[in-house]
């Protein structure tokens, strides 16, 4: 196979295994357990063939994060302890398949070729998910169940729904994901990438401005307020970044204080103001239930505080202690609503330690990646690209998202964690000195 057709063959796998891993819950409701799961095995065992094949002759194992080794050995090193061994074991081998998705991307794909996958995906996502609403709400004109679900006797739990047939009355939609807020996330990650794409001009005007409205329309539509709260975080991130390039790297000390400032007032302000706050989201004062869940879990949690009761990430509702933990709308709660509590729940204090050195660490190689200058050799000035904020972006965003979802710990969540986490520690690659590279139509292949 020619060079070209090979790159051609490993964006589109990467572009699968995004829509895969960001829409694993369309996927679910259109193929069932089975398929899903036959699919997954398919697409793991093909990133596993394009890393063995394609990885670059300077890819040594040394140059993952020692963070995300350490957090993966724990979680494996807890089958020895756990209160639910199977279901360990099963989570630990999820959790590890993710992960080699996400190094062969990282380490397989150039930036360029990593935003445009991204990009792609988030394309189709957002895309199909309005057309299948669209039809829902003129061909079907009424709620949809998920394919492989059947009915069940009397009143069905508003959570069952794939789709309620809302989009005529302003929403909120849910999409393909079968949930608004995991649809309005994925429009906040597309308004950072497409943002990024038009601003960089590496996509053309027209087709950039309507991706961009599309994802704005579909975080309109949606309107989760998670996702509001993280919006408006990646915009201050995004003004301090600028802020930074701005300045030089003599002159930060200002924005550093300001930051700091901001950081210690941030939290008094918002539990003084948290009545108006939470009505303007459409928030009821315990969070939807999150309150409740949190102190279930801090419950369970103070019970084994240094190990935790072992790895599953997403919660096996049919064994104890999760068996009964919480519902809501007549429906077990499969995660804790907050990442840093089921890393405590699930690995204790250990977990926790080497979760936060994992994330904390992918936010400081972003920041740096973000505000620094490019270079290539001491002294060289080089023009700021666009496409270096994308990684600062999309780790702000989810870690604000991990305040209130788990979504972090598993599928898409984890595997863009992994992919920034590995790709911002190991790829220096120094953009265009014209700026971001522009990405050409896949017919004008091989990407640079």
């Amino acid at each position: 196979m020619s060079d070209a057709k090979t790159r051609l063959a490993i964006s589109a796998l990467a572009i699968v295994t995004f829509v895969f891993t960001l829409g694993a819950n369309a996927f679910r409701n259109l193929l069932g357990w089975p398929g899903f799961l036959g699919l997954a095995v398919i697409l793991v065992a093909l990133n596993v063939w394009a890393f063995i094949t394609m990885r670059p002759e300077r890819f040594r194992w040394y140059r993952l994060p020692r963070s995300l080794t350490l957090f993966l050995v724990v979680a494996a090193l807890s089958i020895l302890w756990s209160a639910y061994r199977v279901e360990t074991v099963l989570g630990v081998a999820a959790q590890l398949a993710t992960t080699a998705m996400a190094v062969s991307i990282a380490f397989v794909l150039t930036w360029p070729e990593l935003i445009r996958a991204l990009s792609t995906a988030l394309r189709y996502l957002l895309g199909l998910s309005l057309l299948f609403e669209l039809v829902v709400a003129t061909v079907i004109r009424h709620p949809v169940l998920p394919l492989w679900t059947d009915r069940p006797e009397g009143p069905i739990s508003p959570l069952l729904w794939w789709s309620r047939d809302l989009l005529f009355t302003g929403g909120p939609i849910q999409g393909l994901l079968g949930s608004s807020v995991m649809l309005g996330f994925l429009a906040l990650l597309a308004l950072i990438v497409f943002g990024i794409q038009l601003t960089g001009k590496s996509v053309r005007k027209a087709p950039g401005i309507f991706w961009l409205f599309i994802a704005a329309l579909t975080l309109a539509l949606t309107r989760p307020a998670t996702v509001l709260v993280a919006l408006v975080v990646v915009l201050v991130a995004l003004g301090f970044a600028l802020w930074a390039r701005g300045v030089g790297v003599e002159s930060r000390r200002p924005l550093y204080l300001t930051f700091g400032a901001l950081l210690v007032a941030v939290g008094p302000l918002t539990w003084a103001l948290r009545e108006p706050i939470l009505g303007l989201l459409g928030k009821s004062s315990d969070l939807t239930g999150r309150v409740d869940i949190w102190a279930a879990v801090t419950h369970l949690a103070e019970q084994r505080p240094f190990a935790g009761w072992g790895w599953v990430s997403y919660w096996p509702t049919w064994v104890e202690p999760f068996k009964g933990l919480y519902t809501r709308n007549g429906l077990p709660v499969p995660h804790a609503h907050n990442a840093w509590l089921d890393v405590w729940f699930q690995l204790g204090h250990l977990g926790v330690f080497f979760f936060a050195l994992l994330v904390g660490l992918t936010l400081w190689r972003s920041w740096f990646r973000a505000v620094d200058r490019p270079q290539r050799y001491p002294g060289e000035v080089l023009p700021y690209a666009a496409s270096t904020l994308l990684p600062l972006l999309i780790t702000v965003a989810l870690i604000v998202q991990s305040l209130s979802e788990s979504r972090i710990l598993s599928e898409g969540g984890w595997l863009l964690l992994v992919v920034l986490a590995a790709k911002t520690k190991s790829d220096f690659a120094v953009p265009s000195t014209s700026g971001d590279e522009p990405i050409p139509a896949w017919r004008d292949v091989p990407l640079r």
